[in-house]
This record gives structure tokens, sequence and C-alpha cells, in this order.
């Protein structure tokens, strides 16, 4: 493999991401009740996929490839796209919800910080005007500092925090439409979790 190229196979243009499952329950949540169209995807291949996506150029056409032992019992191809589909339209809502609870935190932080460093300024101001000297010199560098710190928390959620929700997002929502395919026996090059 030459530097900076991806290790996944192709088909012409798109990437495959090759998953190996010994069987139809290594690829759902053993726990979730839920019928097969809407089960959640076992943790260890949802990882795998989603950092797999990660990887691969943004605008590059991609294709989930699951690899069964042949003969697996239930394999419905329509199902099984159907439920990968699900499972990641609920994980890509989450984190839409996630994005906007993210956002709205910081529009009050923004509110709470800014009327805080008015206060702290207004304070400041006052200090000031009363007179001199080393503790009011002291209290006025302190209102400063306090006001500015409070601004701290909007600052980061909107430079920083919401960017990587919105970025996994991005993901979540292109595995929403992944083209699914099965293929039964044979071998495949990656196996995902214990």
């Amino acid at each position: 493999m030459k530097r900076g190229e991806l290790p996944y196979a192709r088909q012409g243009d798109t990437f495959l991401i090759e998953v190996k499952l010994n069987g139809l329950q290594q690829l759902y949540n053993t726990l979730d009740p839920a019928p097969s169209r809407e089960k959640e995807i076992d943790r260890h291949v949802d990882t795998y996929i989603v950092e797999s996506v990660r990887e691969i150029p943004p605008g590059a056409p991609i294709k989930l490839v699951l690899h069964f032992p042949p003969a697996t019992e239930g394999a419905a191809p329509d199902t099984i796209a159907e439920s990968i589909h699900n499972h990641f339209a609920y994980r890509a809502h989450g984190a839409l919800l996630e994005l906007r609870q993210t956002l709205r935190n910081g529009r009050i932080s923004l509110v709470i910080g800014v009327v805080f460093l008015f206060v702290c300024l207004t304070l400041r101001t006052l200090v000031r005007a009363k007179g001199g000297g080393t503790l009011a010199g002291i209290l006025e560098e302190g209102l400063l500092i306090m006001g500015w710190v409070a601004m701290w928390r909007p600052i980061q959620i909107f430079l920083y925090d919401w960017w990587p929700i919105q970025r996994s997002r991005r993901i979540l929502e292109r595995l929403v439409a992944i083209p699914v395919e099965l293929r039964f026996g044979g071998p495949a090059p990656v196996r995902p979790g214990p």
C-alpha cells in the first residue's frame, strides 16, 4: 500500500467497507428486543462502519459489504439494509438533537456571560470612581478578569464544541442511504470487535 492510500477495496470509484460476520446475530445488539427492521446494530459493527466512513474522503462513493458464512439463516437483504439505514437514521437524529441542544446552551451561556461581564465592568467603573489604592486596583482587575472568564463557556461552545457534533452528524447522514450488499461464503478482510 502506498503512502496516503486508504486500506479499502474498491469497485471502480466506490470504496467498499467490508465487514465479516459469523452470522446474522453478530450484526445486531443482542439486548435489543425490537424486530429486525428496527433493531440496533451491534456497537462493534457500528463503530467499525462509522470510523471507516470517517477515513474516506467526504465526496467519495461508499458501499457497505457484509460477509456472512454460507447458508446464513434468516438473511433477507432488504430487511438487513433497512435495519442498517434505520439504525443510522436514529443516530443521525440523535446527533441533530445534540447539536441543537449544544447551540441552545451556547446562546443561554452567551446571554448570561454578557450580562455578568456588563455587571463586572460597571462595578469596576464604580470602584475606580471611588478612589485608588492597592486594594481598589486589585478589585478592579479581579472584576475585569471575572467578567471575561464568564465569557469562556459561550466562546468554547461557538468556536469548538459544535463542529465535532456536526461532523459526526454528516457521517451518520451519509450512512442513512449507504448501499448495502450481502455476500455469503468466501473470505473477507475485516471483522469488527470481539
